[in-house]
């Protein structure tokens, strides 16, 4: 994939790339990574958003950029709530709706393909938007925002998590952090508070990038150990260099305080 600067300061990365990366390789081995959350902190981080965000049994809740579906099924099991799960890639999709049918899940978790940035479902629908280090491949970040408000009951609330812009660095790093990953771009806490002032949202935003670098260094860990001969066998030894080497970019840039982890709550005001 040959990645090119838009005038905007984004990477030509589109809806297509990530999905793409994401029915192969790159999205087996988050997995193998991360586990089927595939997100900072697993089911802990999972549990803490949730008591942040008031989730309870009646709450309904959007799940956008939901891959297989692992919080959103965590979700019901905890709370026995109704969650719909938003994806752009058709294998999450499938594999997502075959763990949820596994579990015996399925009356209380479904799953849609479809678009953050044009949301397949009508004004006022959810109770809860929700998000985990997945924003960070969405393209267009204010419309995102702004498809979540519509979406949303009036009183209804916004909580995710993402990966985030934390600092200066140089146009290399900008460009080799971003194009290993994916992302068109990073936000940083600043601008998504702005975009989600901007959308009506009353926000409160806090910087959890503390214990970011420790995640990055334990991701590569388990490459360069306990994967290394694995990923080699199945993907090849060019793929495992660039997954190597990626990480340990991402180590680095975590370690130097310019990339970290934000977690933002927002509110949609109540009908005068």
């Amino acid at each position: 994939m040959k990645i090119m600067y838009l005038k905007e300061k984004r990477l030509d990365i589109t809806i297509s790339d990530v999905s793409a990366a994401y029915s192969g390789p790159v999205g087996t081995l988050w997995e193998l990574l991360m586990g089927e959350q595939i997100h900072v902190g697993g089911e802990d981080e999972t549990s803490l958003l949730a008591e942040i965000g008031k989730v309870t049994e009646q709450t309904c809740i959007l799940d956008v950029c939901s891959a297989l579906g692992g919080p959103a099924r965590q979700l019901a099991r905890q709370f026995g709530c109704r969650v719909v799960g938003l994806d752009a890639t058709p294998s999450m999709v499938t594999e997502a709706e075959r763990r949820t049918a596994g579990e015996g899940l399925c009356s209380l978790v479904t799953f849609r393909m479809g678009n953050a940035l044009d949301m397949p479902f009508h004004e006022g629908t959810f109770h809860l938007v929700w998000g985990q280090d997945a924003w960070c491949y969405v393209t267009d970040k204010e419309r995102l925002v702004r498809e979540a408000f519509r979406v949303l009951k009036p009183g209804g609330r916004i909580a995710f998590t993402d990966w985030v812009q934390t600092g200066e660095m140089s146009e290399e790093e900008w460009f080799g952090l971003n194009g290993f990953m994916a992302f068109p771009y990073l936000e940083s806490l600043p601008g998504y508070m702005d975009l989600m002032k901007d959308a009506g949202f009353s926000v409160e935003g806090k910087d959890v990038s503390p214990g970011f670098a420790g995640w990055c260094r334990r991701y590569l860990i388990i490459l360069e150990n306990d994967l290394q001969q694995q990923v080699r066998d199945t993907f090849g030894e060019e793929f495992y260099s660039v997954a190597r080497n990626g990480l340990a970019r991402w180590v680095r840039a975590a370690e130097e305080g310019k990339v970290g982890r934000a977690r933002l709550i927002g509110r949609k005001p109540e009908i005068p």
